[in-house]
């Protein structure tokens, strides 16, 4: 007699969760995030290197969690961690880091004239931008109501 598999046990894709709150947040976050590479790429000094280090290493762990949500993998894990709690930490790393590295694209572009300068200015303001992105995301992740 076969066994009936377990709904949650299988991976399945859920393209509805990008209609929620969280899931356009996640979209808001990573279309940022190209902004900024997409600005300040190819990095040609220091403190442009250590900004898109940080932009696309939160963008990777954005697109981590996408893939986790829309592909239930969280559910499919038999592991007893609260995933939540996880998202929120890096969430709040993401948006820590962020903030850090466009003050520091601020500081080293000031007094500077030129095109570039302008360009990684501009990245900078969005790297605020998707700070405040995560700063939401974590504020919403922390009021969830699974979080507890």
């Amino acid at each position: 007699m076969p066994v009936e598999p377990v709904e949650s046990s299988r991976i399945q894709c859920n393209v509805r969760y990008f209609g929620t709150l969280s899931g356009i947040l996640k979209i808001i976050q990573l279309i940022l995030g190209c902004t900024c590479m997409g600005l300040t790429a190819p990095a040609f000094w220091i403190s442009t290197h250590f900004f898109l280090f940080v932009v696309v290493t939160t963008f990777i762990i954005t697109i981590l969690w996408c893939f986790m949500y829309m592909f239930g993998i969280g559910e499919v894990l038999n592991f007893h961690l609260n995933w939540l709690k996880i998202e929120l930490l890096t969430t709040s790393i993401s948006a820590l880091s962020y903030l850090v590295v466009s003050i520091v694209q601020f500081i080293a572009w000031h007094g500077y004239v030129g095109r570039i300068v302008g360009l990684n200015i501009a990245g900078g303001v969005f790297g605020i931008f998707n700070c405040i992105a995560y700063i939401t995301g974590a504020f919403y992740l922390y009021w969830d109501p699974g979080f507890r």
